[in-house]
């Protein structure tokens, strides 16, 4: 398995592995056939993520070079949140439980240090225990709990924030 940046010419396998997560899994943020993007549409935000340098997308790649994981950080433009990234996670059914969220996560912390990134945050439907295991193992904590914040097949289901606080290098 090997881990790495995503680069513009990702755009089309990205689309797809996005997809068939949200197609997988009761809880990513877009239900299946949602995610409405053009392949150009998706290679501009590529480019465009590439040239700000301040957001990322690491992917998980197999061992023939398909995609199967994905871990974005998208770091806020006002300086007064340029410190912090919002994190979105998916991995392939199939590939999960084999450690690959552990690398993707491994690898974001050294992405983040390089940018001078010190707080990571994300949410999580609280019956996902899996993740909830994954993302504390990483050293995240629960902040809060947003409130009915998502319908999921017609039933209102509670996030948890959670959060890690990271340190440089220096």
């Amino acid at each position: 398995m090997r881990i790495r940046e995503i680069i513009p010419e990702d755009a089309g396998s990205f689309l797809e592995l996005a997809r068939r997560v949200d197609a997988e899994s009761d809880y990513m943020l877009m239900e299946a056939g949602e995610r409405n993007i053009s392949l150009e549409q998706q290679r501009r935000k590529l480019e465009q993520m590439e040239q700000d340098g301040h957001s990322t997308i690491l992917v998980a790649e197999n061992m023939e070079k398909e995609l199967v994981g994905y871990l974005a950080a998208f770091s806020g433009n006002a300086r007064r949140t340029r410190h912090s990234a919002y994190l979105v996670i998916g991995i392939v059914k199939e590939y999960q439980g084999q450690g690959i969220g552990t690398r993707l996560f491994q690898e974001l912390e050294k992405w983040a240090v390089k940018q001078g990134i010190i707080r990571l945050e994300l949410t999580v439907v609280c019956q996902n225990q899996a993740a909830i295991a994954l993302y504390e193992k990483m050293g995240f904590r629960v902040e809060g709990t947003k409130r009915a914040s998502l319908m999921i097949n017609g039933t209102p289901q509670d996030e948890l924030l959670m959060s890690k606080l990271i340190e440089s290098e220096s």
